[in-house]
């Protein structure tokens, strides 16, 4: 028999529910806004008539951004984030599977300092000034390896951006709950099986954790892809090393009257496509892989942060 709802459950459902679809609305409107920008024409953008829906349709500027005179940049800065989040994902993947496999072993010579400092990072950080001097020592470092020289000159920052950015503490924490929570039977009975270590983290924990690792993979994808303060400040004097956007911030900066443009060859086409359109279509392409990714490690998503966020 369903039971009936008292009042005052009912008024908490309603107003959940209406919190909940603001909410919603407010996250998902900027980005309909963008794509309805990216199809309308620039006056209608600038006019501010495009509202929720494409006004004077068309397809301007996206052609402009595959075959205008900015496509080839704006194509290598994108290839560029590519190879950043993919080589990126996996080197953070790899530290933080052997850091928390290394974290969830009772048996490690000094587990519980490890593990203070590792939360103490996350407590309080060092800040900005303490990682800019990270990047630059590691990039030094790298100047050094390849014969010496300036390091913002003579190394490829995109690999600055990828190693000094390899580990997260949240992340390892997350795993290393996931790891602690796979039974000490399974582990004891590979080893009487003559299991190694590493044949142990590969053949055990790693595929009994799996949703915790999907998850985990799509944080660091995902922050790698968008990620914009530290390429932009540490690739300064390297636009062809440039993430998508940094590109495309440097593409606003130019061309939509926040400064003069120093090259007057860049703003010629302004005139038949409006630089605002042509920024939201390059948004529009640049969020399309995250898109195409997020639905196949969704199902994942819930369970590997229930699996990692709980310690027993």
């Amino acid at each position: 028999m369903k039971r009936k709802m008292e009042i005052s459950e009912l008024i908490f459902k309603i107003v959940a529910y209406v919190l909940l679809i603001v909410f919603a609305v407010m996250c998902i409107y900027p980005f309909i806004y963008a794509i309805s920008a990216a199809f309308s024409s620039g006056e209608a953008v600038n006019t501010n008539k495009v509202v929720l829906w494409p006004v004077d349709v068309s397809a301007g500027a996206f052609l402009h951004v595959f075959s205008g005179i900015m496509s080839s940049q704006f194509w290598i800065s994108y290839s560029n984030t590519l190879f950043v989040a993919f080589i990126g994902t996996l080197w953070c993947m790899v530290y933080t599977i052997l850091g928390a496999y290394a974290l969830s072993k009772k048996r490690l010579l000094g587990r519980h300092g490890f593990n203070f400092f590792l939360v103490f990072t996350m407590w309080f950080s060092a800040g900005v000034v303490a990682m800019y001097n990270n990047y630059v020592d590691t990039g030094e470092v790298f100047a050094n390896l390849v014969g010496g020289g300036k390091w913002d000159e003579v190394v490829d920052l995109k690999w600055l951006v990828i190693i000094a950015m390899g580990m997260n503490a949240t992340n390892v924490i997350l795993l290393r709950n996931a790891f602690e929570g796979v039974p000490s039977e399974i582990e004891e009975a590979a080893r009487i099986d003559g299991a190694t270590e590493m044949q142990i983290l590969w053949q055990v924990y790693i595929p009994m954790s799996k949703a915790t690792i999907a998850t985990i993979a799509l944080f660091f994808g995902i922050s790698r892809w968008n990620g914009y303060y530290w390429a932009y400040r540490m690739m300064t004097n390297q636009p062809e090393s440039w993430p998508v956007q940094v590109y495309i911030r440097d593409f606003i900066t130019k061309q939509t009257n926040l400064v003069n443009a120093i090259d007057e060859s860049e703003v010629t086409w302004i005139y038949e496509y409006d630089a605002v359109s042509v920024a939201y279509s390059m948004v529009v392409l640049a969020i399309i892989p995250i898109l195409a990714i997020y639905p196949f490690i969704q199902k994942y998503f819930a369970k590997g942060v229930n699996m990692g966020g709980v310690k027993e």
